[in-house]
């Protein structure tokens, strides 16, 4: 329940502080008072959106503070999941900045809007002529058979249940979608594995096969070269390796006068063995020069078959080519695959569905059979209103299709009257009947909701007399179970609250600010009084209000 509300720099309220009472509290005021500046500022403590136009000194931040008694509403686990700190007397503040940026927080842990939207939705209900219209909207008529039905936990796992299997339906349709994609390519892609494949490409062989093209294309020229070293090395009397032999033999009698005469052999001797290795190596390779022409040819072929893989697949490498075409191998492969996969996921989409289809079907079943209990109870109330004879039907529809509630499509017909025919609510009720339908069910649903407060802003447009009176006795009704508030211009409901509070504007200084006040028992025949008469109270209207409160 609500127990205080201070607001400071809204709107025409500079300060103001109010504490409120658990029962039936009635607020009065004349129009443009500012009943809807209370109602907006508690809308900011709900969640909605802020913008500068709220605040009365541009200069200053507005503060919205509204402490609610929560213990017996069981949402501790809301707190732990959304990382809030609990306390059974919650404390939330809004805060509106000059630069128009916007802050909330929740016993001083701030949170964004949608946590904010999320826990005011579970403490308060604002009823406006706005939801008065939504009345005649076929998910509202739903959420009303749902709440009588006790539906919420099947809903919940309705929704559960819908969202798991259109997620494995948008997992089926992208794999259905990757297959057509994959056969209209799988020729293509088998001729292009295939092309790489037949190449049988190794990773580095490009570089081996460019060096033998080049030698074999060469033979010739590299044949000669080796003859030329072979015969400059051991040509009979003047090779290199003669020469240097001889050279060998005369260091090697000097050798022993000096250590540099020393050095000077073990360093020739050294270069010796490398030139005579050397000159061995030129010897074996000179003799594995053959002229190859079918080598060659061949070396050139699979060269030019490297290059024009290359070009096709745009890349410079062989490597590069083999990612290729393990990518294509996986793409031919994963046709075959995917068929396992779809088999496999359509199983399950057909489980999923199966799920879905039996709890929708529960529900269905839950508010068919819910329906005439919810008319009763209405016809009931409404009974006491002066609609003896309303009438109400529900048609309730299980379809073939996935609504976020359920599978059924519900309409809910009305009949004001003995012998006329059902129609539509939006088109046959007038708004008084719509005020008093509306409190009806909201009476109905204060024996299921959880809700702990609820405000009615002016459900009494459209009625007068002895049917406002009972109007009154209703909310005051359902007060027992809940903190219930009534913004009214009636003076015969104004009179059924437990507290009467007064909203009213007045001159200060350059400008005009609006307060609330709570009334006493004399200020009450008062105002209920001046709502009799007007502003020139006359001794009957003093009388009548207080026949009223009595």
């Amino acid at each position: 329940m609500l127990l205080s509300l201070s607001i400071k720099n809204y709107a025409l309220i500079e300060s103001l502080e109010t504490d409120f009472s658990n029962q039936f509290s009635v607020i009065t005021g004349e129009t443009g008072a500012g009943k809807s500046i209370l109602l907006g500022a508690l809308g900011l403590v709900l969640g909605n959106r802020a913008d500068l136009t709220s605040l009365k000194d541009k200069e200053q931040k507005c503060i919205i503070e509204a402490q609610f008694s929560i213990a017996n509403y069981n949402l501790q686990s809301f707190f732990d999941e959304n990382d809030m700190d609990y306390d059974d007397k919650t404390i939330i503040r809004r805060e509106i900045l000059p630069s128009g940026k916007s802050r909330a927080f929740v016993n001083d842990s701030p949170v964004n809007l949608q946590e904010l939207q999320e826990l005011g939705a579970m403490l308060l209900d604002i009823h406006s002529q706005h939801q008065t219209r939504e009345l005649t909207e076929e998910n509202y008529q739903i959420d009303i058979l749902d709440a009588v039905a006790n539906n919420g936990d099947l809903v919940n796992s309705y929704k559960n249940a819908l969202n798991a299997f259109k997620a494995t339906q948008k997992e089926l349709k992208t794999l259905l979608a990757e297959k057509e994609n994959l056969i209209k390519e799988y020729e293509y892609n088998s001729y292009l594995l295939n092309e790489l494949l037949t190449a049988n490409l190794v990773d580095g062989e490009q570089e081996e096969l460019e060096q033998e093209l080049e030698q074999l294309s060469n033979v010739e020229f590299i044949k000669e070269n080796f003859d030329r070293i072979l015969a400059i090395a051991n040509e009979e009397q003047v090779g290199a390796l003669i020469n240097l032999k001889e050279i060998k033999i005369a260091l090697q009698k000097v050798s022993g006068f000096s250590t540099q005469n020393s050095q000077l052999l073990e360093r020739l001797t050294s270069s010796l063995l490398e030139v005579e290795d050397i000159i061995s190596e030129c010897e074996q390779n000179n003799e594995k020069i053959i002229a190859d022409p079918e080598r060659l040819e061949l070396v050139n072929t699979k060269l030019q078959t490297i290059y024009n893989l290359q070009k096709k697949h745009q890349v410079q490498t062989i490597t590069e080519l083999l990612v290729i075409q393990n990518e294509l191998d996986a793409k031919v492969i994963r046709v075959d695959d995917l068929d396992n996969v779809i088999h496999k996921l359509q199983a399950d989409l057909n489980s999923k569905q199966d799920k879905v289809d039996e709890i929708a079907k529960s529900i269905f079943e839950n508010r068919k059979k819910t329906a005439p209990i919810l008319i009763d109870k209405i016809k009931a109330i409404l009974s006491q209103l002066g609609m003896v004879e309303a009438n109400f039907q529900f048609e309730i529809n299980h379809t073939e299709s996935f609504f976020t509630k359920g599978k059924d499509e519900v309409i809910l017909l009305f009949s004001a009257n003995k012998g006329t025919s059902f129609g539509l609510l939006k088109k046959v009720a007038s708004g008084g009947e719509m005020s008093r339908i509306m409190l009806a069910i909201k009476a109905v649903l204060a024996n299921y909701s959880k809700l702990p407060t609820i405000i009615f802003d002016e459900i009494d447009t459209g009625v007068s007399g002895e049917i406002a009176i009972k109007m009154g006795e209703i909310m005051k009704e359902m007060s027992a179970s809940m903190q219930v508030f009534a913004i009214t211009h009636l003076p015969q409901i104004a009179a059924k609250g437990n507290s009467h509070y007064k909203v009213s504007k007045r001159n200060q200084g350059d400008t005009t600010v609006s307060e609330l006040n709570l009334l006493n028992s004399e200020e009450r025949v008062l105002q209920i009084a001046e709502m009799l008469s007007g502003k020139d109270i006359t001794e009957s209207a003093l009388q009548h209000a207080k026949a009223l409160l009595n």
